[in-house]
Formats: structure tokens, C-alpha cells, sequence
């Protein structure tokens, strides 16, 4: 089973504002327990919204939309994705997660749909074809 751990934004990580070292000490011990572990998959840190862009479809027309994006609540300024075997490892592994925000602030974890989460279609192989030449 994968997990997402999301990371929302503030009006600090929206304006570029790094986190204190201490921070990143505590985001480095956590991460590294997670890779010793052997459940970490990828974590980063997103750039401001600023930098980013969206994609706004109207049927089969698509506009471009330039950041910053307003609206810091519904944005993510970073994500950690581990592979367990249960949900109940993975509740163990992100209440340990440390404070992104220092003060008041919350993380959101999503479980990741599986492609044996989806039944059989041509569409799926190709997904598992894709998966084991390493492609997803």
C-alpha cells in the first residue's frame, strides 16, 4: 500500500520563506528513518505557486493559467510518499511525522490507488505493461 503524506502550504512557503534549520534537521532524521526502514519512496518540497501553472479544461479546450494562486488552503508546498503494508503502519509512520508549520498547522495523507484497484480492461494492461518496463 502507498501513501501520500501532503504538506499544505502557508503564506511563508508561498512566498519563498525557507524553513529554520531546525526544520530541516528534524525533516532529515524523520525521512532518513523512513528510508532505513525501507518504506520511503520520494519526498520533496514544492516550489511557490508563484512558479507554477494550471491547466483549466472546457471540453476539449484548455486554457493556462498563470500562479500565484490565492487560495494558500488549498495548496500543497510538499509531499512524502511511503509504501507499508497497512494503513495502520502507515498512521504509525506519519504521527511521527514531524511539524511542518512549527506552530498550529495540519498534514493530509491519501492512500494511492493500486492498478489492481481497478478491474480488468485493455486500458489497466497497458498501465501494467507500463509498470513493469519501469515506464509509470
Amino acid at each position: 500500500m502507498r501513501f501520500m503524506i501532503l504538506v499544505k502550504a502557508t503564506k511563508d512557503s508561498e512566498a519563498g520563506v525557507m524553513p529554520p534549520e531546525e526544520m530541516f534537521q528534524a525533516m532529515a532524521d524523520y525521512h532518513e528513518q523512513l528510508a532505513k526502514a525501507g518504506v520511503l519512496l520520494d519526498a520533496n518540497g514544492l516550489q511557490p505557486s508563484s512558479k507554477a501553472w494550471r491547466i483549466k479544461y472546457s471540453g476539449d479546450k484548455r486554457t493556462v493559467i498563470d500562479g500565484p494562486f490565492t487560495e494558500t488552503k488549498e495548496l500543497v508546498a510538499g509531499y512524502t510518499i511511503i509504501q507499508v503494508k497497512s494503513r495502520e503502519e502507515a498512521m504509525e509512520w506519519v504521527r511521527r511525522f514531524p511539524n511542518p508549520h512549527l506552530t498550529e498547522g495540519e498534514i493530509e495523507v491519501r492512500q494511492i490507488y493500486e492498478l489492481d484497484d481497478f478491474g480488468d480492461s485493455p486500458a489497466i494492461e497497458r498501465f501494467r505493461e507500463m509498470e513493469r518496463a519501469g515506464q509509470k
